[in-house]
């Protein structure tokens, strides 16, 4: 049977330029559109540079943890690397989709594997009108900001600012306040991964307030709207004793 054909991408950090050189002299090294499968060594980062920059292509990425945060990467092991890829099980992550007006009229679209999040510009606090699928829920949020994470981002900033987590294939995406002033009860939502979500930002000229897809900012915005994209997805491989829905719930029973 032909080995798949291999191509690494590693982060400018040492040691994953370090393994870079390791590997690809042990098993050649293609470029990404004429490989079968991506090799991404470095962090989480690094992998969601990998996924904005090569999704389109349709090639499974395998990666491997040499960053600060490896949430989406497998262990860093050079031996047995092709017999690691055959046995890895598959996920597939599917994108949310941004779409962001500005005050001077200015619109952009950007996509998102982790989250979409809106965040206050200044000192004073944001005020955002919610809607979900053209109806409003909530008329006036006061607070830092708010997000919008899919399953796999679900572990990241979502969680850090006491977000849901997300099983995979849940079909689910979490709205997360931020700081949240008013309503004060207001905690976020789990929502079908269907919703159409829409934030208008109330007086933008005295509350600016930003948006960032991943790691795409978007200054001065007035009206956000997310949607998860149905029709496309990337496929990240893990080892099976680790893999990410094990993750998943493993996180949610950290004590």
């Amino acid at each position: 049977m032909t080995a798949a054909r291999l191509a690494f991408l590693a982060s400018p950090v040492a040691d994953a330029q370090a393994a870079l050189a390791v590997l690809a002299g042990a098993h050649g090294n293609v470029e990404p559109a004429g490989a079968d499968i991506i090799v991404a060594l470095g962090g989480d980062g690094f992998m969601l540079q990998t996924l904005h920059r090569y999704g389109g292509l349709g090639r499974p990425v395998y990666g491997m943890k040499l960053g600060t945060v490896g949430f989406l990467m497998n262990q860093y092991r050079p031996d047995g690397l092709h017999e690691r890829i055959a046995a890895a099980e598959p996920a597939a992550l599917h994108p949310l989709a941004m779409h962001a007006r500005t005050a001077s009229g200015h619109e952009f679209d950007s996509v998102a594997y982790n989250d979409v999040s809106l965040l206050r510009q200044t000192h004073q606090t944001a005020h955002l009108r919610i809607d979900l699928n053209g109806q409003t829920r909530i008329d006036e949020l006061i607070c830092d900001g708010v997000l919008v994470a899919s399953p796999a981002g679900s572990t990241a900033y979502n969680y850090s600012v006491y977000g849901p987590i997300l099983p995979l294939g849940s079909g689910t995406l979490a709205l997360t306040p931020i700081a949240v002033y008013r309503p004060r009860r207001w905690r976020g939502a789990i929502l079908k991964a269907d919703t159409e979500f829409r934030f208008r930002v109330l007086d933008a000229d005295k509350r600016p307030v930003s948006v960032t897809a991943d790691s795409h900012e978007v200054r001065d915005v007035v009206e956000v709207v997310i949607r998860e994209i149905r029709d496309r997805s990337v496929t990240l491989l893990f080892d099976p004793e680790h893999n990410l829905e094990e993750r998943i719930l493993s996180e949610q029973f950290v004590v």
